[in-house]
């Protein structure tokens, strides 16, 4: 019976924030249309972004709302799952910018979309830059839509709540975050190489870990009023939860499927990623291969068959084996902390089939 009434609570949930959201983006459609038509390219993008996708943030949320005694299908939570989907959207928009990434979800990302408008229209002046520059607004007119998404909760989410400030660390940790991502992309090489992966393991936690599952877990405990003591215990379970669903996410990003990820294969050796497993890679390699991966990483030219070498040395020195065990240690201290919560049997269950279902996905 849990299985099913999971099934039909989660189902009905996701499609009450499509709805939402569907509805919200057609409001400002409206409004963007009465400064120019121009502007429609934006909302197209942000709406193309928000539709689909697997709603971890939103589900975590919402599990997080209903473990603290929220109700379901409540107007509350609905909103909070709309204001973090489109917070989620903004923080993808500006993340393929960073990266360099031409492609979202196997797709053209929001730039190279801008990009290819630019040069389908014949217009003037560089495709390329036009496209960073309106993605670049687009993700942030999708971050003051998630402000005002937020602000709609009323006095659930009001200033001096837990909950505001929950939603106002998670955003200006993952601005640190991508900071320090950026910052190791080129200072790594250059800095101590025995601290590599713990650099790697701090912007995981901050850029991506914190709001993927830590921040929309304890907002959802927040909203529904959690004492302090149950939003600790959700840190406990969703921070070590939210770091190995990143690391899953890294090694995706060099030995992933494309036809799966829907990105090319290797894109963050091409990007010059500093992960954690990069980070093993430069420690355990030998001096050769090390120097080799400190070259070739982040070269925007790299074929397969540079790929395939980078993919031999990550894997013969043992940091793919090495980032695995952490996943491994990472995911016991999250079901470990998961089965101390003092939860009722449906969201303990759904908080768990979430928790499974990041650590071992494929895509």
């Amino acid at each position: 019976m849990t299985a099913g009434s999971i099934r039909a609570e989660q189902g009905q949930f996701v499609s009450d924030v499509a709805a939402n959201l569907h509805g919200f983006l057609g409001g400002q459609q409206g409004t963007m249309a009465t400064i120019s038509p121009d502007v429609a390219p934006l909302m197209g993008s942000i709406t193309s972004l928000v539709t689909g996708g697997k709603r971890l943030r939103a589900l975590m949320c919402y599990w997080g709302w209903r473990g603290a005694g929220g109700e379901p299908a409540h107007s509350d939570i609905i909103t909070a799952g709309c204001a973090l989907e489109l917070f989620q959207a903004a923080a993808l928009i500006h993340d393929d910018i960073i990266d360099r990434s031409d492609t979202r979800r196997g797709g053209p990302s929001v730039h190279k979309r801008f990009s290819q408008l630019h040069e389908s229209e014949g217009w003037a002046l560089d495709s390329e830059r036009f496209g960073h520059a309106a993605a670049i607004l687009t993700g942030d007119l999708c971050l003051s839509f998630s402000e005002e998404v937020f602000t709609q909760i009323g006095r659930r989410a009001a200033s001096g709540t837990t909950a505001r400030r929950i939603f106002n660390l998670m955003r200006a940790e993952v601005m640190a975050g991508q900071y320090l991502d950026i910052l190791e992309e080129v200072a790594g090489p250059v800095r101590d190489r025995a601290g590599a992966v713990n650099r790697a393991q701090s912007i995981i936690r901050f850029k991506s870990a914190k709001y993927s599952t830590e921040h929309p877990l304890a907002l959802g405990g927040a909203l529904a009023g959690a004492s302090d003591e149950l939003l600790q215990g959700y840190s406990a379970f969703a921070l070590p939860l939210g770091e190995a669903f990143q690391l899953r996410d890294d090694i995706l990003g060099v030995f992933g499927d494309p036809g799966t990820t829907g990105k090319p294969a290797g894109d963050d050796l091409r990007e010059g990623k500093r992960t954690v497993l990069v980070g093993y890679a430069v420690n355990q390699a030998d001096p050769a291969d090390s120097t080799y991966l400190d070259t070739m990483l982040g070269r925007q030219d790299l074929g397969e068959a540079e790929v395939a070498e980078l993919r031999r040395i990550i894997v013969e020195c043992g940091a793919l084996d090495a980032t695995e065990s952490l996943i491994d240690e990472l995911s016991n201290q999250a079901f470990e902390a998961l089965e101390r919560l003092p939860l009722t049997e449906l969201p303990l269950t759904a908080l768990r089939q979430l928790a499974e279902a990041a650590v071992s996905r494929a895509a």
